[in-house]
């Protein structure tokens, strides 16, 4: 699986969470949370879906470090 691949990944969990958000207001280096108004509980959501397809767990010790598309795209590249 390469970055690319995880980004379209989180996109899509994106969109299907908070529907509301178009593809194109994702911009990839902007905060999710704070920059398409998704809140904590559906942003744990983004997480949990992508634990499922990957297999990585996100501690919550680490949720500043998967703050944006590109952030969480890394974290999920180092951590598989």
């Amino acid at each position: 699986m390469n970055k690319e691949e995880l980004q379209n990944m989180i996109v899509k969990e994106i969109l299907e969470i908070a529907p509301d958000v178009e593809e194109d207001e994702i911009e990839f280096n902007e905060n999710i949370q704070r920059s398409l108004e998704i809140d904590s509980f559906d942003f744990l959501k983004i997480l949990t879906a992508m634990h499922e397809k990957t297999g990585v767990e996100v501690p919550e010790a680490d949720y500043a470090k998967v703050g944006s598309v590109e952030d969480m795209a890394n974290y999920f590249i180092d951590n598989l």
